[in-house]
């Protein structure tokens, strides 16, 4: 006992992840219940019971007289065989007793069924106990049989259990032990039919002290059995040995450990039919009183998932914050999980052992922004999905803007609104109205099915779409620009319908928030229309009075290549993408003569602009975005025509001939 308490004190500090939990008071009483056996559909269960409602029988005339019809001469009732039905996963039906021809002079318990259910091994106490077995007719079971003396003995046989395909059996018993405690030996069947001689299972499952109630898995490679030897804790503890194919030899028994197994009695371990969870029976703190049967899980991972919104206004869901679940195992092993809201969704996805509290750490750019506990319930299978959102005090203001807006899609030489798009675009209006200080770009893609020059008119008109259902909802114009990409800027390769549905879109970027000046905007991002600017469209480009930034653009890679668009007033645009995407060119000539020409390299902007006669209206040499201060100028007829911006160029969003240069030491403006 000094040895068992030794024993359970390691045990104990090292728990493994189960989730045991008792069979409730339908099945226990106040008395012993044990020995589970459970049908191949996992929707009958047999069980052995001392309850009060058994049958069996003291036949003694005093016995009879004292009322102790009953009793057992320990002063307990006998065991008997009850069937109980599942109703769903925790409830099971009223028991019913198996007494009937199952029932004999004294104790009787289950111990298997086999053969698809239609015979079942059970234990009767016959001499000092032997195994039976029963099979099953018209629905009920027929008077049991005694196996064989290769099985049974004067000795106590106490449990067994025969493989799937019948031909060996496993069973306990206390014949060839010196002092009658139990030890496994098997037994195979002969060709006649029945069991042949018995032979021990090996030193590495029995010992000097008692080893009962073998149980294999499916595949016949993992006994579980139930002994008083080794490191138990105390009384029986489960056991399991793993079959060595190679030696042909049971390998090291192997304690099941804590809460499989405590300080007393802990026996008649039996997996379900698909192996996924077990039936104990088992006498500890919380049952219903004596021996009672409980179900053994092991804890599984559960999928947890969702998103990052603002507590400031509930809607905006925060791209790029890392959240880091932390927490134990049951033997106090850290555990880690780590997730990134995603750019394009805000949405997160991690899996984590389920059953304990996580603390939860939520981060953006290294800075953290809360710390809450989250409680993962129990998952006995692993495909449990918990939805989770978490709420944070942050807000983006940045002029990159993190606020994830969903993409919107069309159908082939469509740019009508989808019903899908309609519910996207009154979220992403909320959104807006919750937050004034957000601007956005709307920006139209097409496949690559028609020329270049029909897309980029198919991609504004699609990016209009948009525009326009936003502004009738009440977003001002100022705060949304259009653009155009046509195939230019694709999604996915053009090879599949799959694919090119992808590029049919159209994208929302946040840009520069309401009141941000120029200079405080990196070059990667997409610029703002200076405040109180006029928005003013045409066919397949964008004009904006004020100037907007250059560089590579933060989404997709520029398509390298050339372009022409002749628009409806006549101006012609040619556009080229150098090799490298780091240089772009766009030239334009109006109906009556006008032209300009600017070129971005590298993030800096030359251009020129030349009315009718061909003389110079404005040249800007060398100026970055930082270096331009946008200004509203009245628009005439060498401006207004000289767009310097197309729709296929992703890095320039720019109208020189509609803005004043502010002169700088990198800017030339000349009359």
């Amino acid at each position: 006992m000094i040895q068992h308490s030794k024993n359970a004190k390691v045990l104990f500090n090292s728990p493994k992840d189960i989730f045991v939990k008792n069979l409730g008071p339908t099945i226990n009483t106040p008395f012993s219940e044990h020995s589970p056996v459970i049908s191949s559909d996992d929707k009958i269960l047999l069980f052995t019971s001392r309850g009060e409602n058994v049958t069996g029988a003291n036949t003694s005339a005093e016995g009879a007289k004292k009322g102790e019809g009953n009793l057992a001469s320990d002063g307990e009732y006998y065991e008997d065989i009850f069937e109980a039905e599942r109703i769903d996963d925790e409830n099971w039906s009223k028991p019913r007793s198996l007494s009937g021809v199952l029932n004999g002079k004294g104790h009787d318990a289950s111990i298997q069924v086999f053969d698809n259910d239609t015979k079942m091994l059970m234990y009767r106490q016959d001499k000092a106990g032997d195994i039976y077995y029963s099979e099953k007719a018209g629905g009920d079971w027929t008077e049991p049989k005694r196996l064989n003396d290769n099985i049974n003995s004067n000795q106590f046989e106490s449990d067994a259990y025969i493989t799937p395909d019948g031909l060996t059996i496993y069973f306990s018993t206390g014949k060839y032990s010196e002092d009658g405690t139990l030890d496994i030996y098997y037994a195979t069947r002969q060709p006649g039919g029945d069991w042949g001689a018995a032979k021990s299972v090996g030193s590495n499952i029995n010992t000097k002290y008692d080893d009962d109630s073998p149980f294999l898995s499916k595949d016949g490679k993992t006994m579980y059995f139930s002994s008083r030897g080794r490191n138990t804790m105390g009384g029986y503890d489960i056991f399991k040995s793993e079959y060595d194919s190679i030696g042909r030899r049971w390998g090291q028994a192997e304690n099941m450990g804590y809460p499989v197994n405590t300080p007393d009695d802990d026996s008649y371990y039996r997996l379900s039919p698909d192996g996924s969870y077990a039936y104990l029976s088992s006498y500890r703190i919380g049952g219903y009183g004596e021996k009672d049967i409980y179900t053994i899980n092991y804890i599984k991972n559960a999928i947890i998932r969702g998103k990052v919104i603002s507590s400031r206004d509930s809607v905006t869901v925060i791209p790029g914050v890392e959240l880091v679940f932390s927490g134990t195992q049951a033997d106090k092993t850290a555990l880690s999980y780590r997730d990134v809201t995603k750019p394009d969704s805000g949405n997160y996805e991690v899996t984590v052992l389920s059953g304990r509290t996580y603390q939860v750490a939520v981060s953006k750019d290294g800075k953290n922004i809360t710390t809450e506990e989250f409680a993962v319930p129990v998952a006995t299978k692993d495909s449990t999905v918990i939805e989770k959102n978490f709420y944070v005090p942050y807000m983006d203001t940045t002029s990159a803007g993190m606020f994830a807006f969903k993409k919107i899609y069309f159908d082939t030489d469509k740019y009508n609104l989808r019903p899908e798009s309609v519910t996207e675009l009154n979220n992403i209006g909320r959104i807006l109205k919750a937050n004034p200080g957000l601007n956005i770009s709307i920006e139209g893609n097409c496949d690559s099915r028609n020329t270049d020059e029909y897309n980029m008119v198919l991609g504004q008109n699609r990016a209009d779409a948009a525009y326009n259902y936003l502004k009738r909802n009440g977003i001002g114009e100022t705060r949304m620009v259009t653009t155009s990409y046509g195939e230019r800027r694709p999604a996915a390769p053009n090879d599949s319908p799959e694919n090119m549905q992808l590029n049919r879109r159209v994208e929302f970027r946040v840009i520069l928030k309401e009141g941000e000046s120029m200079d405080k905007m990196k070059v990667t991002q997409p610029a703002a229309p200076a405040a109180g600017a006029k928005r003013t469209t045409t066919t397949g480009t964008t004009r904006t009075t004020g100037t907007g930034s250059t560089g590579t653009s933060t989404g997709n890679q520029l398509v390298p290549g050339k372009s022409k668009v002749k628009m409806a007033d006549g101006t012609k645009v040619k556009t080229k993408v150098d090799e490298d995407s780091d240089k772009v060119k766009v030239k334009t000539e109006g109906p009556n003569g006008e032209e300009s020409k600017t070129v971005i390299k590298e993030g800096e902007i030359d251009s020129k602009v030349k009315d009718a006669e061909g003389k110079t209206k404005l040249q800007v040499e060398g100026a970055t975005p930082a270096n331009l201060t946008p200004t509203t100028t009245p628009a005439t007829d060498s401006t207004q025509m000289a767009p310097m911006t197309t729709p296929a160029t992703d890095s320039t969003r720019t109208a020189p001939a509609n803005m004043n240069a502010t002169p700088t030491d990198t800017t030339t403006v000349k009359p």
